[in-house]
């Protein structure tokens, strides 16, 4: 009996031994052991975006202009257990943010005890830092107290910022950049190759050529008088 329990216990150890050679093989071989996606895909994954794939999206200040005071109020609402919004209202576990953008970044409600990362970070709450701040409060102000993750879509900041802009500042939202014209080529059309001015166009000199026959005789031009034989003018 003892001797079959020591049979069966060797064997199970000796499977577990190739178990374990197995995997650490294969994970060698398929790069299991590696979590970084690989260079290029074996085939496409729905939804996947190869990295520097992604289309960059309108800039701020076309989505600002765009953007709707009304949606951002409800973005807003992400917002109201920690923060007031409305002038006089009381600081939370946020600070209240009555006119908070074109103010000094973490020194804007009196009697709110900012991090030290938001107070020292400098700067005023233009809609640039603003964005940045919705987008991730952490990578704005790394060490900040604020714990909320970000907003990801940049339509839902622009509305939102536009609200708080409603609320007590009024800053005058940013031009959106003009379309780039086509360029034309350098020099202009008239120092493109036969340009120039030509047969009717004032300044333009017209230098008629003789006209030539089968044999290679002068012709008169039209229009002006014969003076050679009959037959070889016209007298309208």
């Amino acid at each position: 009996m003892t001797d079959r329990f020591n049979t069966i216990a060797g064997w199970t150890l000796f499977a577990g031994i190739v178990a374990l050679g197995l995997s650490s093989l294969s994970g060698h071989i398929f790069e299991a052991d590696r979590p970084e996606r690989p260079e290029t895909l074996g085939y496409p994954i729905a939804g996947a975006v190869e990295e520097g794939d992604g289309a960059e999206g309108p800039s701020l200040a076309v989505l600002l202009a765009t953007a709707d005071p009304a949606k951002g109020e409800a973005v807003f609402a992400k917002c109201v257990s920690c923060h007031t919004v409305d002038q006089g209202g009381a600081n939370g576990i946020g600070p209240n943010l009555w006119s908070i953008l074109g103010m000094p970044i973490g020194k804007h409600a009196a009697g709110f005890a900012y991090s030290s990362a938001l107070a020292g970070h400098g700067g005023e709450w233009t809609f640039e830092n603003m964005d940045a701040w919705l987008k991730s409060p952490r990578a704005f102000a790394s060490g900040t107290k604020m714990s909320f993750a970000g907003l990801s879509n940049p339509e839902d900041r622009a509305n939102l910022i536009v609200y708080l802009n409603s609320k007590g500042s009024g800053l005058p939202l940013p031009t959106p950049e003009a379309p780039a014209e086509a360029a034309t080529p350098e020099g202009g059309p008239e120092d493109a190759p036969g340009a120039g001015p030509g047969a009717g166009v004032e300044g333009g000199e017209f230098t008629p050529a003789p006209a030539v026959d089968a044999m290679g005789m002068p012709q008169p031009v039209p229009g002006e008088a014969s003076t050679g034989a009959i037959g070889h003018g016209n007298t309208l």
